[in-house]
């Protein structure tokens, strides 16, 4: 599972995208009610699982190296 899921998110990372997610869901149900609200899902996901399908995608990470 580390393989398909692997953790590439600093934890400080993993919290704005759990915040902006919420905010954004939130205007699904407060707000203007639009249906672009939904897509806080995404942030909301990767924030909660701490990997970004992207980020594995490039080879990207944003954790800090970890020292041998």
């Amino acid at each position: 599972m580390a393989t398909f899921l692997p953790t590439n998110e600093h934890p400080i990372e993993r919290a704005l995208r759990v915040i902006l997610g919420l905010g954004a869901l939130a205007l699904a149900f407060v707000g203007p009610r639009t249906a672009w609200g939904f897509l806080g899902l995404v942030p909301l996901a990767t924030g909660l699982l701490g990997s970004c399908p992207l980020y594995t995608v490039f080879g990207w990470s944003t954790c800090s190296v970890k020292a041998r």
